[in-house]
């Protein structure tokens, strides 16, 4: 298995948690910031880098949850992580 269609399935778990709330916007901002609180930097880079390279989310039958490539394409700027020595 591929590590970046682990990332895809790990960030579609918190999407489809996430999506369960009533108010969408507010779905779509938990999901960036539970990316950007509990993942480890390499890990939110793989997949920023992955879907900078791939904007459809897709790795063979693995793919970004709707919810999921929404977060994380209107946050981008928040989950990168900070250049070393911050």
């Amino acid at each position: 298995m591929s590590n970046i269609a682990h990332l895809i399935r790990l960030a579609n778990r918190i999407g489809y948690f996430f999506e369960a709330m009533p108010d969408r916007a507010a779905a779509i901002d938990s999901i960036a910031d539970h990316i950007r609180r509990y993942w480890e930097p390499r890990m939110r880079q793989a997949l920023l880098d992955y879907l900078h390279s791939h904007p459809d989310g897709r790795w063979g039958d693995t793919a970004l949850s709707p919810i999921c490539q929404q977060a994380i394409t209107r946050h981008r700027d928040r989950l990168y992580p900070a250049p070393a020595g911050r």
